[in-house]
């Protein structure tokens, strides 16, 4: 995997208070040891047969001994100190408690990056995309041509534009992007908008309040050390917003608004760390069951593709997949697909329903049973 400066600020050197005490001790010790050798009054030259004034003062060869005294120490302790903490204020970091310095002192040489090894694997990607979800072939081309790309002109990482899904409820677009995110085998973030409506939970929130945090975003990074994850937002329609005492607003779209573009996320200022990241890199899947409530800014950033409920075929194909990958009996696959036939009219049945049936399956299959 290549590597990627995700902090964008110097780091304080590796070098400890410790580390330059005994720096600086061996350097006051060879100092006097060149001046015992030759101190400044004495002649460099040295009648014949008698050995150079090294050998003499040194007893041929040996380096004379420098004891330092306390009051070096003492010297070289607080020299030290005074360097360290001129180090430390010069880095971006200075303002941080020790504990979260050391949350990012991991990240000092760079993170991971996944990429795909050639245009082959992006088509074999596509392929079981289109496979598993046939329905979802708009969505599923989108992806095909950016992965393409990004192996065809050698970007440094795997990463899409923002893709924002709208259909109906049990469309499978959460499924979809989930899928995605593992056959290309890089993290993911998952953010319910009805739950997380503030933007707190993904983005972080500024030390001051009682509860402040870093983002999940930014915790899956650390956690992960990839800098290229997907985050997927689900239902980004109903998100909602919350105000402080001071009137400042956190909604979760305006929120998301510099991290979907490239040039203000490459320098987003994450609110707790109060550290300048590069997020410019992580992909981005919303889902929305309605475009209308979905603000002008977010849909001009993330250009709408609208997808449909599956058909009854396509279901019976998907349960039959999906069936066999979790093991399901072949007489169990067999129960859910005539369940699928009889209750798949248009619209009566959604890919959450189908997984539901296999979770079902499942259970009753494995459940222990009395002799």
């Amino acid at each position: 995997m290549p590597t990627f400066r995700f902090v964008k600020c110097p780091f304080p050197p590796s070098q400890t208070s410790w580390d330059l005490e005994s720096h600086l001790t061996e350097v006051l010790r060879k100092l006097r040891r060149a001046r015992a050798i030759n101190p400044p009054d004495s002649s460099k030259e040295v009648e014949e047969g008698k050995g150079t004034l090294f050998d003499e003062l040194s007893g041929f060869g040996q380096s004379p001994v420098v004891h330092l005294v306390p009051d070096d120490c003492d010297k070289i302790s607080r020299r030290a100190r005074k360097l360290t903490d001129r180090r430390q204020a010069a880095s971006g970091l200075a303002h941080l408690k020790k504990e979260d310095r050391e949350r990012l002192l991991p990240l000092r040489d760079g993170i991971n990056l996944v990429r795909l090894a050639s245009e082959h694997r992006a088509d074999e990607i596509a392929a079981e995309l289109h496979a598993e979800f046939p329905w979802m072939n708009m969505a599923t081309e989108k992806v095909w041509h950016d992965a393409r790309r990004s192996v065809r002109e050698g970007w440094i990482a795997l990463h899409f534009s923002p893709i924002l899904l709208v259909g109906p409820p049990g469309a499978g677009k959460s499924t979809w992007a989930r899928h995605l995110a593992s056959a290309i085998g890089t993290p993911s973030v998952e953010v319910e908008a009805t739950v997380e409506s503030a933007s707190f939970g993904i983005l972080g929130s500024q030390k001051g309040w009682g509860n402040s945090a870093p983002g999940r975003l930014v915790n899956t990074i650390l956690r992960t050390k990839v800098g290229n994850p997907i985050t997927i937002i689900d239902e980004v329609e109903k998100a909602g917003s919350v105000t402080s005492n001071q009137g400042r607003n956190f909604d979760l779209c305006n929120g998301l608004l510099p991290l979907l573009e490239p040039s203000t996320a490459s320098k987003w200022s994450c609110p707790y760390f109060e550290v300048p990241f590069d997020m410019s890199l992580v992909s981005y899947i919303l889902t929305a069951n309605d475009i209308a409530p979905v603000s002008a800014p977010l849909r001009s950033r993330c250009p709408p593709i609208h997808v449909d409920l599956p058909t009854k075929q396509h279901l019976i194909a998907f349960s039959e997949r999906v069936g066999h990958r979790r093991g399901l009996s072949e007489m169990g696959i067999g129960i859910v697909q005539e369940l699928i036939e009889r209750r798949g009219g248009a619209g009566s049945l959604s890919l959450r329903m189908v997984l539901r049936m296999i979770d079902r399956a499942l259970a009753l299959e494995n459940k222990p049973r009395l002799n």
